[in-house]
């Protein structure tokens, strides 16, 4: 073992000196390193997999497109619902920028599986009357079966979104399933995949506008018109959406753009992130004195090798900061085992999600130094006391 100038432990010896105990009380050892480790893990994986799933969730929006604006009614001047324009739809397709519009609009129905299901059971699906390409605007496909074409648009026939399908018990389509729409029934013709940027889709029943005149009363106006602008040109088409939908009273219509929505849903995320980091840092703090424990016991069960080290020539500060040494190398163990149980966790749920597997620098490295952190922490006084003892009262126990 050999020393500075100043007295001062080697770095490799204070590293092999502060080792020895550990090896030495190697169950120990690993049950007060387990405490930090579950702490630490439970720190990376809760913002390893916030920030995974933000990624995740901004490529399905850079895949889906970021184009996409909704035109809504908005309220009257006197807090009424507003309605759209009947010539909505066909006003806003002469916005120069803009590549394709598709429209909904919601029909006074309820749809049942059957008609002996009680009236109030409605499982807040909502019928619309749907435009021939509202598919490809809103970026879904059919997951079984058929969208409606012009023929069947004509016919009492619908669509169910993902959602109606699960609520009303219909997994797959045959030729002879129908559904209870607004009083008569209705034959089925497919089934929608998810539709992310309208969740509203997900939850509806899709009839053609002329059936929806004929069989259930539908008026014609559009509730929700989907429009698709060039990327570069979407902030400029918004601005002028409002106008060109309702000339006569602009101010009656809601503009928005689906994509910012999520957006900022991914950002929200982040605040339920507070709770699980604080469960993680209870847990590290467990673990701190989980090491502050077996440090206490380390200086009572080693008062015989404190003293010989002192007989030998070894300082106060020589024993201190072996006993910190010895705290900080538990504690950092612990947090390269939680280090690598969080990011193991974030990679292995990302890929059970599809997303790209991210774990911040702040993650791991935040981690690390605040294992590191509570071990200095939790060794401190026990290394005082350790240094504190006099060689003659410690060699006592040998």
């Amino acid at each position: 073992m050999t020393t500075t100038a100043t007295g001062r432990l080697h770095p490799a010896d204070l590293a092999r000196v502060a080792s020895v105990g550990l090896r030495t009380r190697r169950v120990r050892v690993t049950l007060s390193a387990l405490g930090i480790a579950i702490g630490v893990a439970a720190m990376v994986a809760v913002l390893g997999l916030s920030a995974s799933s933000r990624a995740g969730l901004l490529a399905e929006i850079d895949k889906l497109g970021t184009n996409l604006l909704t035109v809504t009614p908005g309220q009257t001047m006197i807090g009424a619902d507003a309605e759209l324009p009947l010539d909505a739809p066909t006003m806003i397709a002469r916005i120069g920028p803009v590549d394709s519009v598709e429209h909904t609009g919601k029909i006074e129905a309820n749809a049942y599986r059957s008609p002996h299901i009680p009236s109030v059971n409605t499982n807040s699906i909502t019928v619309y009357a749907a435009s021939l390409n509202l598919l490809a605007a809103v970026r879904t496909a059919v997951a079984q079966g058929r969208y409606l074409n012009a023929a069947t648009a004509e016919q009492p026939v619908a669509v169910l979104g993902s959602d109606a399908a699960a609520r009303l018990g219909i997994a797959r389509i045959h030729p002879d399933t129908r559904i209870w729409v607004g009083g008569r029934w209705f034959y089925l013709a497919g089934i929608l995949q998810p539709a992310t940027l309208t969740p509203e889709i997900d939850a509806s029943v899709l009839v053609g506008y002329p059936a929806a005149r004929r069989y259930l009363d539908f008026d014609g106006h559009p509730s929700t018109v989907y429009v698709r602008a060039q990327t570069e040109q979407v902030s400029q088409v918004q601005q002028v959406l409002a106008a060109t939908a309702n000339p006569q009273n602009p101010g009656e219509v809601s503009v928005s753009r689906p994509s910012a929505a999520l957006v900022a849903r991914a950002a929200a995320q982040s605040a339920l992130d507070g709770l699980f980091l604080g469960l993680g840092a209870v847990a590290l703090l467990v673990g701190g004195i989980g090491v502050a424990n077996t440090m206490v016991i380390s200086v009572l069960e080693r008062r015989s090798e404190i003293g010989l080290r002192r007989a030998l020539g070894a300082t106060k500060g020589h024993i201190r900061l072996q006993f910190l040494a010895e705290a900080i190398l538990l504690a950092a163990l612990g947090g390269v085992a939680g280090v690598a149980i969080g990011a193991a966790a974030t990679t292995v749920y990302a890929h059970v999600k599809g997303w790209a597997t991210v774990v911040p620098p702040l993650a791991w490295g935040g981690g690390l130094s605040a294992a590191v952190a509570i071990g200095a922490l939790a060794g401190l006084l026990p290394a005082l006391r350790a240094a504190r003892m006099q060689p003659t009262e410690a060699l006592r126990s040998v």
